[in-house]
């Protein structure tokens, strides 16, 4: 013989599914405009970019100070050095010694330069000036011995006076 359910609790389960479909309905519809919305945010940004790139006539240097790295010994060793693309390292390998470079590095980065003997080893010792101004100088010795030489950046654009 079949079971007879009450009416009203089969209703009542109804209006749960229901419920939670709707539930779930409207939470897509949610996440969907958000995407939307994000999209169009996201595009009009861009636009304004491009109109602000178009505006601007000529690109704005970046401001920088002079630093000479100079490593001097015999043989050949491993130099590394900051530069101007600030964070970057720049890297020469096998050069001989004595090396020397004058680079121009952004405001704010703090110069510094590291050598690495050969397999060979010597002697080589690095130097440091800022603006003309001497820093620090260090010295490695032997079989890829290993020195580094840095300083602080310059706090002002001015260049220092000459000695």
């Amino acid at each position: 013989m079949p079971t007879t359910e009450d009416p009203n609790r089969r209703r009542d389960r109804i209006d749960r599914s229901d419920r939670g479909g709707v539930t779930v309905a409207a939470a897509l519809l949610l996440v969907c405009g958000a995407f939307v919305t994000y999209g169009f945010l996201s595009t009009q940004t861009e636009d304004e970019d491009e109109t602000a790139g178009k505006r601007a006539a000529t690109p704005t240097a970046e401001a920088t100070y002079d630093v000479t790295y100079e490593v001097l010994g015999e043989g050949a060793a491993e130099v590394s050095y900051r530069g101007a693309g600030g964070d970057e390292a720049h890297v020469v390998t096998r050069v001989g010694l004595p090396w020397r470079k004058t680079v121009s590095v952004p405001l704010g980065a703090s110069p510094i330069v590291n050598v690495t003997l050969d397999e060979k080893g010597g002697t080589a010792s690095c130097t440091l000036a800022v603006r003309g101004r001497h820093v620090q100088r260090a010295t490695a010795t032997g079989a890829f011995g290993r020195t580094a030489c840095g300083g602080e950046p310059p706090t002002t654009e001015a260049p220092a006076a000459p000695q």
